[in-house]
């Protein structure tokens, strides 16, 4: 992100707040430093890996690249989850700042279809929204999504993800869920094999998607998942 060898070459996940006067210095809650751990060692404490029943588990690894310690995502026909619970508030520290790199697309993905659902990364913020805010179908949807798959199961989300088709800017809501919001924050081959560096204000595109102020954030997830074409990718 900014600074650092280890965080040039590396992966920070970052929320900043903003600068409330020329003077004022901006408030950094910093989720994921993967860059200062030692490569081959255990994941950062704070960080599980979410299963789905019945599906490979893609591999969350810390390794040696370019000189510097990253995270390295990989799916082979399996997907996972790793996230870290947080308790951030979004109107004081609104913007999310990453880098992250793909190796491949993946050929067979199709974002506006269950069966097309896969991407080489995804980077997911989730909000501790109120069930009781939700229709009473909208909470049983949930509810039973849980049971299958844990408290992982937001009731409300964003999703920033590097895609191979849709156009970056492209918003659409998940194709399993209409209470996780997906933003193609990178798309296309044009920067594989390419640190890229991103920066969302969430607490607006929080907005944007559900229509009101955001709730506190209450997770940071990272993924790669291709269990829905079988097919192979690798990000950091």
């Amino acid at each position: 992100m900014i600074g650092s060898r280890c965080v040039q070459r590396g992966l920070r996940i970052l929320l900043a707040g903003i600068l409330a006067s020329a003077q004022a210095a901006a408030e950094e809650v910093l989720v994921g430093d993967f860059s200062s751990a030692r490569a081959g060692s255990g994941l950062p404490a704070g960080w599980r890996v979410a299963k789905l029943p019945g599906v490979a588990a893609s591999r969350f690894q810390l390794v040696e690249l370019e000189g510097s310690t990253v995270l390295q995502m990989d799916a082979d026909g399996g997907a996972a989850t790793l996230y870290r619970p947080v308790r951030i508030d979004p109107s004081g520290t609104p913007v999310l700042r990453w880098r992250w790199r793909v190796e491949n697309l993946i050929r067979g993905a199709d974002l506006t279809r269950k069966q097309g659902d896969d991407l080489p990364a995804r980077l997911y913020i989730m909000f501790d929204y109120p069930l009781d805010r939700l229709s009473l179908i909208e909470r049983g949807k949930i509810l039973l999504a849980r049971s299958v798959a844990g408290e992982l199961v937001p009731a409300a989300a964003l999703c920033y993800v590097w895609d191979g088709r849709l156009p970056t800017g492209t918003r659409l809501w998940n194709a399993y869920s209409d209470r996780v919001r997906v933003v193609v924050a990178e798309s296309g081959s044009n920067r594989l094999g390419q640190w890229v560096a991103e920066e969302r204000d969430v607490a607006a595109d929080f907005r944007a998607a559900f229509g009101e102020d955001p709730p506190p954030i209450s997770g940071v997830a990272v993924a790669v998942d291709t269990d829905q074409t079988g097919e192979k990718a690798r990000s950091w």
